[in-house]
């Protein structure tokens, strides 16, 4: 069964002005120039997956690929490790004397850990209650303290901003809240690069004409949505946005027409996905900006995982759902998908957990490679 909802309130218009201080064209320039300097820094592959384009009638499926940013195994390297370069550059440059801060579902904590090691300050992060043991110990590879507290993601960043606020440490966080918006903003900044690379990777006649991009608290869409709005304007792509049906915020804040919290453990397999509250400035360019949103079963994110490893791309729980909400609104004939549809999405992360993926998969990730 599909679950979706098309959105009354998108604009066919031009990128507002007013959501210029929240993604600009601008603070993305300044983004690509200083991770580009980065050592490691490539531009990830984007995939053509041709046979499933054909299996599920579609004209083409871009799936840009994650896993192998900066060795960190996710699009999450651009977004913590760029806000903490920020941080750091708004203090002097110097990281002594500095902690920095997050709650994280395992990819973001590994990012800000990467760039709190990388640029020579202290880290602590937070993990919630069903945090799997292999992204703990990936966190804490990059010297980061890691505490796991009860509860779930939500519950994590709020443990995080009190012992921030009783330390007098820095909270470098994927999701906004009223009062915490600038660091968010440069994460969100830094995953744009990702939808640039991509749109530099394609000629102009194989452009998307739809884009389904995962949920979470919002974040990813959102820059990418962002990029999108404010290059094609009111003949950007139709843009949807997929989550885990035990885990989607905004799925239901967009029927509600305002954010709402999602309660419980929001135990999903997609485990970055496992937010139950909507960050403020995601929200500020996705209700007014996507064409709908899905919510999709584990059991979808699961059976394309296998499916991608059968074609040799390794993609993480998360990675798939943007093509699962996607390959199931083709099926049903939602937001005016047929088969000359083109279709872009983005994998975010590759085996983030091995031990997981193989589980999952039934071979190793370096086997399917």
């Amino acid at each position: 069964m599909v679950t979706w909802f098309e959105n009354p309130r998108r604009l066919a218009e031009a990128y507002p002005s007013g959501l210029q201080a929240i993604q600009s064209h601008a603070a993305l320039a300044e983004a690509r120039q200083v991770i580009a300097a980065w050592p490691g820094y490539a531009s990830t592959p984007l995939r053509n997956l041709d046979v499933l384009a054909r299996a599920e009638g579609f004209a083409s499926i871009h799936y840009k690929d994650e896993a192998g940013r900066f060795g960190l195994g996710s699009f999450k390297a651009l977004g913590g490790a760029y806000a903490v370069w920020r941080l750091l550059q708004k203090r002097g440059g110097s990281g002594k004397r500095i902690t920095v801060t997050c709650a994280t579902d395992g990819n973001h904590g590994r990012s800000v850990a990467w760039g709190a090691q990388s640029f020579g300050c202290a880290c602590v992060i937070y993990v919630h209650a069903t945090v799997s043991q292999g992204r703990v110990d990936a966190i804490a590879r990059y010297g980061a303290e890691v505490r796991r507290v009860a509860g779930n993601y939500d519950d994590a960043v709020r443990q995080a901003q009190r012992d921030a606020d009783a330390n007098g440490w820095f909270v470098v966080s994927d999701t906004s809240y009223p009062g915490y918006r600038d660091v968010p903003r440069d994460v969100m900044q830094g995953y744009g690069v990702m939808a640039a690379e991509a749109y530099e990777q394609m000629p102009p006649a194989e452009y998307p004409t739809h884009v389904f991009v995962q949920g979470g608290v919002g974040g990813l869409a959102a820059a990418v949505l962002a990029y999108l709005w404010q290059r094609f304007g009111a003949t950007r792509p139709r843009f949807v946005v997929v989550e885990p049906e035990r885990a989607a915020c905004l799925y239901e804040s967009a029927r509600a027409g305002h954010p709402v919290v999602v309660p419980g453990d929001l135990d999903t397999v997609m485990a970055g996905l496992a937010c139950g509250e909507v960050s403020e400035l995601a929200w500020e360019i996705l209700d007014p900006g996507a064409d709908g949103f899905m919510m999709v079963p584990d059991e979808a994110a699961l059976e394309l995982m296998r499916r991608l490893a059968a074609a040799g791309v390794v993609a993480g729980e998360s990675a798939v759902a943007g093509l699962a909400g996607a390959l199931a609104a083709r099926q049903a004939g939602l937001f005016g998908l047929d088969a000359a549809s083109r279709l872009l999405v983005f994998g975010s992360e590759g085996a983030t957990d091995p031990a997981l993926y193989r589980q999952i998969v039934g071979r190793s990730h370096e086997d399917v490679r």
